[in-house]
């Protein structure tokens, strides 16, 4: 997915100030939800370190850092010369043994806590993209249910799903929203698309996306918010009852 496909607001938020502690960890984490989503496209050239030091509001030793744990996590390399810098590496897919593991790591109540925070989350953002989107939201947003519709993988499906729920918060010009939408799709975006246990499917996905983009394009922000919360809702069901199943294995 290019870069270009990617909203301002969206790329805003990857890029905005840190306000939390343990700095460090914080732009490891940062750095690689945006490129584990596709926010930060394979390929491109991140700020210079002074830069991107100054515009995370971090210190240039703890940039470095973080650098460095980016390169040794493979989503980051770094060039020398005078056309040199860091640059993207997309990652590769988490294999199913993995993702299964990752899965077992959450109790249930944890991914019941997660799950009604994305509803509030999500649900909150479609009703306020109703009220906010613009022309250009809704053509992005249309762009990334297409994309979906046509992705041949898991992990690009998930991306493509993960992306559609962040354009929704970008479209509801909340950087809050958006930045919470990032985090959760970070935390347990992958694991909905599990291959071979997916909590979601893929034509219903299309379908539940195509029906929350026609109910933010008419401005209906009572209908886009009921039509979210019960996707998410009906995504974490499928995925309680398969970590329940993994725990009965």
């Amino acid at each position: 997915m290019s870069a270009d496909t990617v909203s301002g607001a969206a790329r805003h938020v990857v890029f905005a100030p840190l306000t939390e502690g343990g700095r460090v960890d914080e732009v490891v984490r940062r750095i690689s939800e945006a490129v584990a989503l596709g926010l930060l496209a394979d390929g491109e050239q991140l700020p210079s370190e002074t830069e991107l030091a100054n515009t995370l509001h971090v210190s240039t030793v703890s940039l470095r850092e973080a650098l460095v744990a980016l390169r040794q996590r493979g989503l980051v390399e770094t060039r020398r010369g005078r056309s040199g810098g860091s640059f993207v590496r997309a990652p590769v897919d988490a294999t199913v043994p993995r993702l299964r593991k990752l899965l077992a790591e959450f109790s249930v109540h944890e991914l019941r806590e997660i799950g009604d925070q994305h509803v509030a989350v999500a649900g909150t953002a479609a009703r306020l993209a109703a009220e906010r989107a613009s022309r250009d939201h809704l053509e992005r947003l249309a762009s990334l249910v297409d994309q979906l519709a046509e992705a041949k993988t898991a992990g690009d499906r998930r991306r493509a799903d993960g992306r559609f729920h962040i354009e929704t918060a970008a479209a509801a010009q909340s950087t809050r929203l958006t930045r919470q939408e990032i985090d959760l799709q970070g935390e347990i975006g992958e694991l909905l698309w599990i291959p071979f246990g997916e909590a979601v499917g893929l034509e219903e996905t299309v379908r539940q996306h195509r029906e929350i983009l026609d109910a933010i394009a008419d401005a209906d922000g009572t209908r886009a918010r009921a039509l979210t919360e019960a996707h998410v809702e009906k995504g974490i069901a499928r995925l309680l009852e398969f970590r329940l199943h993994l725990s009965a294995r």
